[in-house]
């Protein structure tokens, strides 16, 4: 009995934050299929914010802005934080625990704080604030989230594997590609769509280094602050999450699948 209750409080409890976290985004798509002014009326069925949404230039070139440097980003992000992830799952352990905490900090530090550092340090090299202060920095902040990605498939690895390509003539990195890598995709593919979403939703660092490159988070600030809640920017919204669950979805289940062809191999 007391099993039975303690596992409805568990579910009543993720019920209730599922519900808390979900339900005002299915309110926003709701009301993306209404022109009305203001979410809470409802000015009939209609498909014209899409409409709007999708013919409007200066919502499609933030969005193009995003999208182009969410893929660049999150491309090296991938290349830089899988070979971080091998490297630093070779290391002896008080290395590999210094330099992983090193990896962290910009996880846990204030994101006002990146920003502000990101901003104070291409001013301080000379580089213009834009597309390459863009690019740099979503990539530095996203590398660790790529490497926890990949090093749970390092731990799953046969260690020996590495050494048998040597034995067998190949050179380290050739060893590296043809014997490790292949057997880190999951996790690089993993890391990628993570990097990829979190550039697509980042503000605060590019605020301070955006010179001018305008992108979605942007742009929704810019047009709040000028123009106030746009219904456009409910059907924008809407769009963007559907987007992102669809990813997801697909890679879980893509995932799922490998793991039964491996369970039943």
């Amino acid at each position: 009995m007391k099993k039975q209750v303690k596992t409805a409080l568990i579910w009543s409890f993720v019920g209730a934050m599922l519900f808390l976290m979900y339900v005002p985004i299915l309110i926003l798509i709701i009301y993306s299929f209404t022109d009305a002014p203001a979410l809470g009326v409802w000015g009939g069925s209609t498909m014209s914010l899409y409409g709007r949404l999708f013919t409007d230039p200066e919502i499609m070139g933030a969005l193009g802005n995003s999208l182009l440097l969410a893929f660049v980003a999150a491309t090296l992000a991938t290349v830089l934080g899988t070979a971080a992830a091998v490297g630093i799952y070779y290391m002896k352990r008080r290395r590999k625990a210094v330099v992983g905490f090193i990896s962290n900090i910009t996880m846990e530090n204030a994101e006002i704080v990146t920003g502000v550092a990101f901003m104070m340090f291409f001013l301080a090299v000379r580089v213009g604030y834009g597309w390459p202060a863009l690019i740099i920095a979503h990539t530095m902040i996203t590398v660790p989230y790529v490497i926890l990605s990949v090093t749970p498939k390092l731990s799953q690895i046969n260690p020996n594997l590495y050494e048998a390509g040597l034995d067998l003539g190949a050179s380290p990195v050739k060893s590296m590609l043809a014997v490790v890598v292949p057997q880190l995709v999951p996790g690089m593919v993993s890391g990628f769509i993570m990097a990829f979403t979190l550039s697509l939703d980042d503000f605060i660092v590019s605020k301070f280094i955006n010179g001018g490159v305008e992108t979605i988070p942007i742009y929704l600030y810019n047009a709040l602050a000028k123009r106030g809640a746009d219904p456009t920017l409910r059907a924008l919204s809407s769009v963007l999450f559907i987007a992102v669950l669809t990813v997801l979805i697909a890679l879980n289940v893509v995932s799922a699948r490998k793991r039964k062809k491996l369970a039943k191999a």
